[in-house]
């Protein structure tokens, strides 16, 4: 047995591990089971009866060979009336007791399962929605998917298998081996001496099972993984005509699964060889011995017989122990990846006295402001000082790569300044709940994510409540409804994944419609219209300058004939702020803007500003 002392993010925890076995996570695993204990108590009671009643099999096959059958001092009327009486009464116990129980027993052990599944994704989704954006940049989405979907229902098996059939079987073989006592001590240690070999190759095999079964449950996310990245590049592979390159890449993952699954095959192999040997040469070598007694007088016919009835009952049991053993190892697997994504810690998190944000007006300042991506990496923003005041519109601009998007995730604490600080209304952001300030920020992206439902769906997520006239209202502001009511079945139309079925300019006007219906105060736009086409960034513009009304506004563009209209414009370069004023004032100063501006109207004649 080994033990470590872990941290997580819980805090820490004393782990274990006992031939391989992680006790740290099984441990952990009961904080789900814990509010089922009674149903699992009860369905294990349920369960006792119900494999006890076969247990009764060999008994009366033991009774009717030993008491009526070889009985010489029954008639044969007595001997027909005694069978008669004790079938009607087997009759009567398996048919019509033993399949309600039996029912019971099933529907509360799959009950109790699913609903431990249901609470873990529960906990799972909510961990999902709270980890930062520099995991997701860093995690294949398909891998997160094969945690939350197939390493949760792999721990199913350890409470159906682990806390309700093992001890279900235990109970079974006790209560045989009971029995057999009863009726011949001697034979009974027989049966029972080959056990011991059971716990030796448990130790032996089921350790490295454990770690093979961890491999392959990775690799198979692995192929998840890839599969939803390339699923949703189609496009890509399409238009460059990389069919044949993509399969040989898919293959190589296919083939790291392919090569683990059958490790983890061929071990497991070798483990049930073991144990199904020790469990098929017990019943030989107990045979042996009641051939034996039988033949020098000792055992009766019927002991024989019920005894040849038990072995079964002691070793099926004893079959699936070894099989649960192997399916518990590969639950436990899956059980550590679960508590590893669990254990995922949060870049954002709220201060315990954190405030929650109401009221706001719009009255932003960087102080100072620093910021890195990565403690081992440069400085990406260096020591910004903006000071903004309510329904502003601050444009940043500059090359690709400046800094600009990096500035507008720390207003909605996407993540936290290095260092300085960012205010709003004068409260320094890290001492407010992140939500509360989300929930006054509006945001429209360049590529705005849509769901796979319906349209009216999509706009509410901007507020989830409002009713269908607030809707349709939020629409006709952001341009959006006189397309959608040409749709088959207007706001009822479902867009697609990620709104594949609508434009370009038709998803910008839905996304822009979500914003219109939260009404935050404050707004930001990033690169809201760079991927449209002329006309429908016309359309578009004419949408945001209403949306942007006696709101504090913050507008990342490529194209800055699209933001002249700004009350300040502040010039990004390597993380710094460069220039800053209206556009008239800077294209006076005939610095980097103006020579930027001027690039972009010799590469664009026909740019001219719909943003007055």
């Amino acid at each position: 047995m080994i033990a470590n002392l872990v941290f997580s993010r819980q805090g820490f925890y004393l782990e274990t591990e006992i031939w391989g076995v992680n006790l740290s996570s099984i441990k952990r695993y009961f904080q789900f089971v814990k509010p089922y204990k009674w149903r699992i108590f009860v369905t294990i009671l349920i369960g006792i009866v119900k494999f006890s009643i076969p247990l009764l099999m060999p008994l009366i096959v033991k009774y009717v060979i030993d008491n009526i059958v070889v009985a010489n001092d029954l008639t044969q009327a007595e001997k027909l009336e005694q069978l008669f009486m004790i079938v009607g009464g087997a009759f009567l116990l398996f048919v019509v007791i033993r399949p309600p129980i039996e029912y019971y027993r099933q529907y509360l052990a799959q009950w109790t399962g699913n609903k431990i599944l249901y609470d873990i994704r529960e906990k799972l989704f909510d961990h999902i929605q709270k980890l930062s954006l520099k995991f997701y940049s860093q995690t294949k989405t398909g891998e997160i998917i094969s945690r939350v979907i197939h390493d949760v229902e792999q721990t199913k098996n350890f409470v159906i298998t682990g806390l309700m059939n093992i001890w279900l079987d235990m109970f079974t073989i006790l209560i045989a081996i009971g029995i057999m006592l009863s009726m011949d001590v001697r034979l009974t240690v027989v049966s029972i001496a080959l056990f011991p070999l059971y716990g030796i190759s448990v130790k032996i095999f089921y350790g490295k099972l454990r770690s093979l079964t961890r491999s392959r449950s990775q690799a198979l996310a692995q192929v998840q993984g890839h599969l939803h990245e390339r699923v949703q590049g189609i496009p890509v592979t399409r238009s460059f005509a990389l069919e044949t390159y993509e399969e040989e890449q898919f293959e190589k993952q296919n083939r790291n699964f392919l090569d683990r699954a059958i490790d983890h095959t061929a071990w497991n192999a070798k483990t049930f060889a073991v144990m199904n040997t020790i469990t098929d040469l017990a019943p030989l070598v107990v045979i042996a011995f009641a051939g034996y007694f039988a033949v020098t007088g000792n055992l009766t016919v019927g002991t024989i017989a019920a005894f040849v009835g038990y072995m079964d009952r002691v070793y099926s049991p004893l079959r699936r122990l070894i099989s649960s053993s192997t399916v518990l190892v590969q639950s436990i697997a899956s059980m550590d990846r679960v508590y590893e994504f669990l254990d995922e810690s949060y870049d954002i998190t709220d201060k315990p006295n954190a405030k929650e944000m109401t009221n706001v007006k719009g009255d932003i300042k960087f102080d100072h402001v620093s910021f890195r991506y990565d403690e081992t990496e440069e400085m990406v923003l260096k020591d910004i000082n903006l000071d903004v005041k309510k329904g502003e519109t601050i444009a940043f601009v500059g090359m690709s790569g400046g800094g600009k998007s990096t500035i507008i995730s720390l207003i909605p604490r996407f993540y936290d300044v290095t260092s300085g600080s960012i205010q709003i209304d004068g409260n320094e952001l890290r001492d407010m709940q992140a939500r509360s300030i989300r929930d006054n920020i509006g945001m429209v992206l360049q590529d705005n994510i849509l769901f796979s439902e319906s349209i009216a769906m999509n706009i509410r997520m901007g507020k989830p409540d409002a009713t269908n006239e607030e809707v349709i209202t939020a629409a006709k502001r952001a341009n959006a409804h006189e397309f959608i009511t040409q749709l088959n079945d207007g706001y009822d139309s479902l867009v697609g994944e990620r709104g594949i079925k609508l434009s370009g300019g038709q998803k910008q006007r839905i996304a822009i419609a979500r914003v219109f219906l939260k009404n935050p105060p404050i707004l930001i736009l990033d690169e809201a219209t760079s991927a449209l086409d002329l006309e429908s960034e016309h359309l578009i513009q004419e949408t945001l300058e209403e949306l942007a009304h006696n709101r504090t506004t913050f507008i990342v563009a490529h194209r800055l004939s699209t933001i002249t209209h700004a009350d300040r414009i502040v010039l990004i370069e390597n993380g710094q702020v460069v220039e800053q004023g209206t556009h008239e004032v800077l294209m006076k100063q005939q610095g980097n803007y103006y020579n930027l501006y001027q690039v972009q109207q010799l590469d664009d004649p026909n740019a001219v500003s719909t943003f007055k």
